[in-house]
């Protein structure tokens, strides 16, 4: 017992975990910021999450290419479109293998029956599975697939129909995301079958990359290879470890002492030091992001237009990003990142003003002295270095105009939870774009059908969402450009949130890794990197 609870103690401080793995060629070691919630990706809307599951142990019918936006085959080989734009018909890749561990053996490979399962169990709540192991499914119905998917159709064991009631035109797109990976119906079956349904989250089957060995909470994950991958020079790692760290200061020690060969999210106060160790690249690109308060429209005082705008111009961005940012941010305008297209860069910032703020709180009938509750993120985030000194800062201006406001935290898996339970008043959060479609900010963050997923203002403006969706149902690009920058404007005009920044991404690795891609989506995937 002791000699176990010693190795434990050791496990869990991150040291098996990382040395002797960092040392053998054919294994990487990735310093992660945090522990998954679980490993189904359609349960969850965060990269933690999905970085352990979906880009790892999954594949989706389409995907992206690696470090772009552009989509690409994947266990779909092609697809076809009906001229009315409703039916999508994916002809499936043969000869795909789902993984082989010690709690699941494949008797077949991968077919339609996969893809009807992963899909019927979202779209519907008396599936079995679903019955059995009640879970809801946040991207799926906050970008309103639940509604618009009238049916799917298998029309042989390759071939897969979907049709739509509406056109959508970020469909494909849609498809490529991490919720949509696909699940073993084999799998599922012998897990209801046992009366486990829930393992399907924790004991994950896929057909991707890397094959899920097992995970210690707050330790490490552990992936190994697949040998029989149907793209196997995707597969050039033996033995995959998450290295989980929540402080970002043991992240970049054990990246430079050469226990973790990649890792996440960097102090904006450490970049120089990085940049200049010579054991060590440092790729980066504009993120494709924003970091934002949440204001929670359905509890008071927030439910008044005017306490929203007072709150908005209390906050002094430029403080913010010069220190929590430190030079690797720039201040936010809008709901979504300017290098989206149908971005309204006519759209102008209120400006910071924290006495007329007090004005339009004493005329709201708001008294000096209100408390609220501000949600600051235990966790580092492409979009947001610091939410800890973030949330201090606001507490400091809003402590000007006469609002106390008094910080909430909770594990990573828990704040998400509470947060689209709407227990909040104000709430940092953020997002990094899944698809390059302006759909992905202005209906997933801000659209009435995401209330009780990411629109966490919990918001619904008739006239904003009507504006979304017809875009969403349009396919000329100028087109739905006009409606997208309509919306923009009534969506500044509400300040259900107050946008902060868009963070640059920096991915600081080791020189010995080849051909890693940061992702324009705030991922890390490992499928086509090699260790020297």
């Amino acid at each position: 017992m002791y000699k176990n609870a010693f190795i434990q103690a050791f496990v869990v401080a991150g040291l098996i975990a990382s040395a002797p793995f960092a040392q053998a060629a054919g294994n990487l070691v990735y310093c992660s910021e945090g522990s998954p919630a679980g490993f189904d990706p359609g349960l969850y809307t965060t990269g933690t999450d999905f970085d352990a599951g979906a880009e790892t142990v999954f594949n989706r019918l389409s995907q992206f290419e690696r470090g772009g936006t552009s989509v690409i085959p994947g266990l779909a080989e092609k697809w076809d479109i009906s001229d009315d734009g409703l039916t999508y018909t994916f002809h499936l890749r043969e000869g795909v293998k789902f993984h082989t561990t010690e709690y699941f053996k494949p008797s077949r490979e991968f077919n339609a029956d996969d893809v009807l399962f992963t899909f019927n169990r979202m779209l519907n709540k008396d599936d079995p599975f679903r019955k059995a192991y009640p879970t809801e499914f946040p991207y799926f119905t906050d970008m309103g697939m639940d509604k618009n998917i009238a049916k799917i159709e298998k029309v042989d064991e390759h071939t897969v129909r979907f049709t739509l009631n509406t056109v959508d035109a970020a469909f494909i797109q849609n498809m490529a995301m991490s919720f949509a990976s696909i699940h073993s119906a084999e799998y599922a079956a012998q897990l209801l079958k046992a009366g486990k349904a829930s393992d399907i989250n924790q004991k994950p089957i896929g057909t991707g990359p890397f094959v899920f060995s097992r995970y210690q909470k707050d330790a490490q994950i552990r992936y190994k290879g697949n040998k029989e991958y149907w793209n196997p020079d995707d597969v050039k790692i033996d033995n995959l470890i998450f290295a989980i760290n929540t402080d970002p200061s043991v992240r970049m020690q054990k990246l430079r002492a050469g226990e973790c060969h990649v890792s996440v999210f960097p102090r904006p106060a450490d970049l120089e030091t990085l940049k200049k160790d010579p054991k060590l690249q440092m790729p980066e690109q504009a993120g494709f992001n924003v970091g934002y308060l949440a204001y929670n429209t359905e509890h008071k005082p927030f439910d008044k237009l005017e306490v929203r705008q007072a709150m908005d111009m209390a906050v002094n961005k430029q403080a913010i990003i010069n220190a929590v940012y430190q030079g690797a941010g720039q201040v936010a305008v809008n709901g979504m990142p300017p290098t989206q297209w149908s971005y309204d860069d006519t759209i102008k910032d209120t400006p910071y003003n924290p006495e007329k703020a007090k004005e339009l709180l004493k005329a709201a009938g708001v008294k000096e002295g209100t408390e609220i509750t501000l949600w600051a993120m235990p966790v580092q985030r492409p979009y947001n270095p610091n939410a800890k000194l973030m949330a201090e800062m606001l507490q400091a201006d809003w402590a000007k105009i006469g609002i106390k406001a008094r910080i909430v935290s909770y594990e990573w898996g828990e704040y998400n939870k509470r947060a689209k339970a709407g227990e909040h008043d104000a709430l940092l959060i953020g997002w990094t774009g899944d698809n390059g479609d302006p759909d992905n900010w202005l209906g997933v963050l801000y659209g009435c059908d995401s209330i009780g997923g990411n629109n966490y203002s919990r918001l619904c403006n008739k006239e904003f969402d009507a504006l979304i969706k017809k875009a969403k149902a349009i396919n000329d690009r100028e087109e739905r450009t006009v409606l997208y920058k309509q919306a923009q404007q009534l969506l500044k005009a509400d300040v259900q949130n107050t946008p902060i920044a868009h963070s640059t991404v920096y991915q600081p690795m080791s020189t010995r890794v080849k051909d890693f891609k940061i992702s324009p989506f705030g991922l890390s995937s490992f499928y086509g990197v090699s260790i020297e």
